[in-house]
């Protein structure tokens, strides 16, 4: 990837993630469009996770819980395979959708990567 190294250069925090093979939970901002979904994309690549995507402008509580489901479902399959879960426009989550979302982040369950231009 051409760009970021404030976040990829050497000894920088998502660099040290992907050298490590530790995935971190982190929020990505930006103006739209200088690459906050494809680092996200990536991170899940590298670290052979699920992706997972969630609109916090069109998703709820439901599909968070859905989420958890397919995280859970990955975690405890044959593959036992890590769930990386991105949420975009995280800054509209509401308490509610915190509230449901906070404690698997804080249990590991899945690595949570939000997006936000503010």
């Amino acid at each position: 990837m051409i760009g970021q190294q404030h976040l990829l250069g050497p000894g920088m925090s998502l660099r040290i993630a992907f050298e490590s093979g530790q995935p971190h939970s982190c929020i990505l901002w930006g103006p739209p469009g200088t690459g906050k979904t494809t680092i996200a994309r990536l991170m899940a690549d590298a670290f052979d996770a699920q992706f997972l995507s969630i609109s916090a402008v069109l998703g709820g509580v439901k599909d968070i819980r859905e989420a958890v489901e397919r995280a859970t479902a990955a975690r405890d399959g044959l593959e036992q395979q890590r769930t990386i879960v991105f949420v975009d426009e995280v800054h509209r989550f509401n308490k509610s959708q915190q509230d449901a979302f906070l404690p698997h982040v804080e249990s590991g369950l899945f690595t949570f990567i939000g997006a936000t231009t503010e």
